[in-house]
């Protein structure tokens, strides 16, 4: 699970950030009574809960393998993936949607928006600095790949969910700032009401989009379809082999399960036969360290 060290990194950071802006936040919406504003710090505050079960899903992903878990635990981190997205539905968008329709039906002024604005502009930048962490490290897993292409392709669920957040909160950041300053230009509180609405469907967007994303992973997915052809290539050009018959990857987690069925070269002995296939499921492993179980079935057809 060595690549999860880049998206552990990331998750603190917009932790660490999101923690910060929403104690700025809850302040500042305090003070100016900004629906746009409350709807921003209950987002952050949700986001960074949000980080913390990533953690711990990682965490309990590093649990051993048992008698009743034979593959691990690494499938977990899935589990708390998609938790977090059904936590960005429900506290972060349907409630900031609530609270923009509440502010419509009874609309009160702004106090101090240029607090609000100062506020917003500090946690653009600090969500500014999470995202450019985040972004490194999916330019490295997206390895060319364009970033919808990435985010439909990838296999780390956590670090989907990080880039949906900051992505999810950078915006948001942007539709708050605008509402309010066309309520401080125009004096009109249903500006900033229609942002806490806007930010409320935003999210739910993109909730919705990593729950379908890490439903496939919770479901049982390959590993990365261009890793799977170089590992069939790798094995097709061994010299024990004669053929590959199939191919079956299964990713768990930041680790991998794969299921070899092939054709093998004339061998003088079942014990050569015994040590090619076992010379071949050691060279697969140190190219691709990511695998921790494999199973190798020799056969004719």
């Amino acid at each position: 699970m060595a690549e999860n060290s880049g998206s552990v990194k990331s998750i603190y950071m917009a932790l660490a950030a999101n923690f910060i802006i929403s104690l700025a936040k809850f302040a500042a919406a305090i003070v100016t009574k900004s629906g746009s504003m409350f709807a921003e710090a209950i987002h952050s505050l949700a986001d960074s809960g949000n980080q913390g079960l990533l953690l711990l899903g990682l965490k309990k992903a590093k649990k051993p393998a048992s008698i009743d878990f034979p593959l691990g635990h690494g499938k977990e981190i899935y589990f708390w993936s998609f938790l977090v997205a059904i936590i960005l539905f429900s506290v972060g968008g349907v409630f900031s949607i609530y609270e923009g329709v509440h502010k419509l039906q009874h609309p009160e002024p702004l106090s101090s928006p240029l607090i609000a604005i100062g506020v917003l502009l500090f946690s653009i930048m600090l969500e500014g600095a999470a995202m450019w962490g985040c972004w490194k490290e999916v330019k490295k897993d997206a390895r060319g790949r364009k970033v919808w292409t990435w985010f439909k392709e990838s296999r780390r669920s956590e670090l989907i969910v990080v880039f949906g957040e900051d992505f999810a909160a950078l915006t948001g950041l942007t539709f708050a700032l605008f509402a309010i300053s066309l309520t401080l230009y125009t004096g009109n509180p249903v500006y900033d009401a229609a942002g806490s609405i806007v930010i409320g469907a935003l999210l739910m967007v993109v909730a919705i989009f990593i729950g379908f994303e890490v439903k496939s992973l919770l479901i049982g997915q390959s590993v990365d379809l261009d890793v799977q052809k170089e590992m069939e290539e790798f094995l097709k050009n061994r010299d024990e082999i004669d053929d590959i018959f199939s191919l079956k990857t299964l990713q768990l987690g930041g680790d991998v399960m794969v299921a070899v069925k092939a054709k093998m070269a004339p061998m003088d002995s079942a014990e050569d036969l015994i040590k090619a296939i076992n010379q071949c499921e050691i060279q697969l492993k140190e190219k691709y360290p990511q695998i921790l179980w494999s199973f190798f079935e020799p056969d004719l057809k």
